[in-house]
Order: structure tokens, then C-alpha cells, then sequence
């Protein structure tokens, strides 16, 4: 059986829709222009979001954001404002809101299985007075991501449902993979790394983790 075979490829919208079926109108109805009172209050309950954008030839990346409840800052109805915190500097999603304005946000809570979703442009601001209200320990961050709002709406829970996110039950043992240090290791080394380079990897992981959240 070949993956992807030209006999079984979706090729157009029609094909798609007839094959899922017509959008629901109330999803329809559900999105706005702009941030409302729920979404704020959402926005203003979330830890953690994905951020999704492409660059200028469509290559897509998704990157986890996540700071104390509430980081990410409402300017106001149609304006929000996410900090850029110390991580990897691959940039991935900062080079291509520079290349390609158009980003996709999904805000979840804990404990929550509904999430909401923002769509709109994106830009990167260094202003002062802005990334001074984004300060953590004394330390404000180089620069935001600021989107301006072009559609907002809740998403129903059957993804949580399905994947049973938050159930206690559900949860899986770390240790059943190996750590973060060890995997890229093995990843990047050209010869099997030996368990001195690997703790060393471990290491270097939680010093950052304990240095450089901010």
C-alpha cells in the first residue's frame, strides 16, 4: 500500500467537503473580530500557548511559549503582546514573522479540555515601556511578539477528550524514554556517546534551566 497514493489524495475543497461534510453553522457564527470578555478571561487564565508561523516560502513551524498565568499581555480588543523569554536562539518563529506577518496562536489552561485560538499578524517591538510590564525577577525580555487581531474563537474539547490530557491516569513515566541531554547526544554525536558526555549534556540542560528562565 503507498502512502499518499493519487487515487486516494484529497485535491480541492469540494472534495474535502464532501467527504467531512458542511462547517456547522454555530462554528461559523463562533468567530470574532476581535478579543471579547471570555477571550480575555482566557487569555488572562493561560500558562502556555503554541505560537504558528511560516516563513516567506511556507516552511511552518509551531513554538511552545509558557510563563506564569497571565503573561501574555491584552493591549487592548483588537492587540495582544507575548514575551520573547531566553531560550535557544534558533528564532524560528521570530525570522518568520519577519518573512511572513500571518500567526495562528493556541491559548490552553490546565485542567481546561476547551482552548481558544487567535489568528492574525504578527510584529516584533522592542518598546520599552511595553517589555518593562513583561519584567520577571528584574529582568524584562529583549523584545515581544505583538499580534494584531484578526479572529478569535473557542475551540470545543474533543482533542483533550480523546487524548485524556489532564487525566492523572493518563499521565506517562519520564524515565521510560531517556533524558533530554542523552537524547540529543545520540542525535548529534557522530560515535556512541559515552555516559561522561551524557551527564555532562544532563548537566548543562538543568544549569539552563536554572540560570536562564529569565
Amino acid at each position: 500500500m503507498r502512502n499518499g497514493s493519487d487515487d486516494h489524495t484529497i485535491l480541492d475543497a469540494d472534495q474535502l467537503s464532501s467527504l467531512v461534510g458542511e462547517t456547522h453553522p454555530l462554528a461559523v457564527r463562533k468567530c470574532r473580530p476581535r478579543l471579547d470578555r471570555h477571550a480575555k478571561d482566557f487569555i488572562s487564565r493561560s500558562p502556555f500557548l503554541c505560537i504558528g508561523t511560516q516563513d516567506a516560502d511556507g516552511t511552518a513551524d509551531v513554538s511552545p511559549k509558557g510563563d506564569p498565568v497571565g503573561f501574555v499581555k491584552v493591549i487592548d480588543d483588537n492587540t495582544l503582546a507575548i514575551p520573547d523569554r531566553p531560550g535557544n536562539n534558533r528564532m524560528d518563529s521570530l525570522n518568520n514573522v519577519l518573512s511572513n506577518p500571518a500567526i495562528g496562536l493556541l491559548f490552553l489552561v490546565p485542567g481546561y479540555d476547551d482552548t481558544l485560538r487567535v489568528n492574525g499578524k504578527a510584529r516584533l517591538t522592542t518598546d520599552p515601556s511595553l517589555l518593562a510590564e513583561m519584567e520577571i525577577k528584574g529582568r524584562p525580555p529583549k523584545l515581544a511578539i505583538v499580534v494584531d487581531v484578526e479572529e478569535v474563537f473557542l475551540h470545543c474539547a474533543k482533542a483533550f477528550k480523546r487524548s485524556r490530557l489532564w487525566s492523572p491516569d493518563a499521565v506517562q513515566d519520564r524515565s521510560e524514554m531517556p533524558t533530554l541531554g542523552k537524547m540529543i547526544m545520540e542525535q548529534t554525536s557522530e560515535a556512541p556517546p559515552s555516559e561522561g558526555d551524557i551527564s555532562e549534556a544532563d548537566d548543562a540542560v538543568e544549569s539552563d534551566y536554572r540560570d536562564n528562565m529569565y
